[in-house]
């Protein structure tokens, strides 16, 4: 197992009619997932513990808080819009 901090994990995610962003389900690097099962709070923030900022969302996942973060690309092309990542605890 690696000690990096930053962990980048595949999400599923839907967007509103409105275009808001929203996280559904998570798979961990060792192919474990994870529903989300509510979105309490979305804002810009940096990861301390990683390193890097994005879009902070705090999750709640099988009732526990989580962060986790959506780190926007900076050349948006075609379906390139950024990576998911969460801080190893």
């Amino acid at each position: 197992m690696t000690s990096q901090a930053k962990v980048y994990v595949a999400v599923i995610a839907s967007f509103s009619e409105d275009g808001n962003l929203f996280p559904r389900r998570l798979r961990w690097e060792d192919g474990r997932e994870y529903s989300i099962e509510k979105v309490l709070d979305v804002r810009p923030a940096a990861a301390l513990k990683a390193g890097g900022q994005g879009d902070r969302f705090t999750v709640q996942i099988n009732g526990h808080q989580s962060y986790l973060f959506f780190e926007r690309s900076p050349n948006i092309s075609g379906t390139n819009l950024g990576k998911w990542f969460v801080e190893r605890k």
